[in-house]
């Protein structure tokens, strides 16, 4: 392909504004880059995250921005299944047990790891899928009120009121929720 005198070759996949794009449309690269990204940045700060002498409260602040910040960028366009839902988790329940550490059992007084609901309880904030639920919400608003000049569906906020619910939007907007 050309475009004004310059050759462009055709790819699988390539990186595009920090996002990794493929010609299948699938976001599970991005997925794994992403967890790639966020691994190395927690192992960075592993140390800090497991030190005594910082609190907790400290220790899930370092964690909502440095870590998880990495791990979400772009996320509002991310289309989970179940297995990414999984990883995610999986890379959220790794950092949490670091930050929260291992517990005593009062049965047999040995050291155990924290169980999925322990740390669901302990850390009282929405989890990482939650999050990107969340934010997806979010940005589908944005994109329903933008105007038509932006190259939106539709320009929901100028016609607020001729419309009774998101099912009037002549989008699907829940499938992609």
């Amino acid at each position: 392909m050309r475009i004004d005198d310059s050759p462009f070759k055709r790819v699988e996949e390539f990186k595009y504004l920090g996002t990794t794009l493929t010609n299948q449309n699938s976001i599970a690269e991005e997925i794994k880059s992403r967890l790639r990204s966020g691994n190395a940045c927690y192992h960075l700060v592993q140390n800090l995250l497991s030190s005594r002498l910082l609190s907790k409260y400290f220790k899930i602040k370092i964690y909502r921005t440095v870590i998880l910040p990495v791990v979400l960028y772009g996320c509002e366009t991310w289309l989970l299944t179940l297995q990414e839902e999984r990883k995610l988790r999986v890379f959220e329940n790794m950092v949490l047990r670091r930050i929260f550490g291992p517990r005593r059992d009062e049965v047999m007084g040995e050291w155990r790891r924290l169980h999925n609901e322990e740390l669901n309880d302990l850390y009282s904030s929405p989890n990482i899928v939650r999050v990107i639920k969340l934010r997806r919400m979010r940005w589908t608003g944005h994109v329903a009120r933008m105007s038509e000049e932006r190259g939106c569906i539709g320009s929901w906020w100028e016609n607020r009121r001729k419309r009774a619910h998101w099912g009037d939007l002549g989008v699907d907007a829940w499938i992609i929720l």
